[in-house]
């Protein structure tokens, strides 16, 4: 009889951190994800201000 009680908790106990588990997975599957400009790719936009300043001298 203990032996029967003992493996429900267990099962129920691995079932509860499953559905956890499942949850979290599923939460962060609908997160809107975004990704910062590469720096390399900011530098190119913006204007090259050493630049002018060479072809000043």
């Amino acid at each position: 009889m203990m032996y029967t009680i003992i493996m429900i908790v267990c099962i129920a106990i691995v079932l509860f951190i499953a559905a956890i588990f499942g949850f979290a997975v599923s939460k962060g599957y609908d997160y809107k994800h975004t990704v910062d400009p590469h720096p390399e790719d900011e530098e190119a936009d913006a204007p090259d201000v050493w630049e002018h300043e060479d072809k000043k001298n």
